[in-house]
């Protein structure tokens, strides 16, 4: 098993969905997510995103589940990464890995973990992830 690397970039589209929790101290929310990646990841996903947003500006916690379909450096299959974000008085913090055993197809035995950045208004990712298939038994 041998570590790799993917690079490319993505579109995000958001549906934020009304508030199912708020008071004047924080709202919770929920928001359905779907990315179209680019570059050695081609592929397409489908997502849910749930927020706690207190009233101190700049704080905030999320968590996320997305379900990715396509190819990753030509082999065909799916996973699902799994966001944890939080933002500390506008200091970020944010970990995306692969679900253990989420891989499917050509990607079975898939793990890793992705680094998102927006750079002049471009989203970015870089995909650090080996592929390690089940042996049989």
């Amino acid at each position: 098993m041998s570590k790799r690397r993917a690079e490319g970039t993505f579109e995000v589209t958001l549906d934020p969905q009304p508030p199912y929790d708020e008071t004047a101290e924080v709202s919770l929310n929920r928001v359905s997510i779907r990315k179209v990646f680019h570059g050695a990841l081609e592929a397409t996903s489908a997502g849910e995103m749930l927020s706690a947003m207190p009233s101190v500006k700049g704080s905030a916690g999320y968590v996320a589940l997305e379900h990715v379909r396509g190819t990753l450096d030509g082999q065909a299959g799916g996973f699902v990464l799994q966001h944890l974000g939080a933002m500390n008085r506008g200091k970020p913090k944010l970990e995306v890995a692969v679900v253990p055993d989420s891989g499917t197809g050509a990607l079975l035995g898939l793990a890793g973990h992705m680094l998102i950045e927006i750079v002049d208004g471009q989203h970015r990712y870089v995909f650090d992830y080996e592929l390690d298939p089940p042996r049989a038994e």
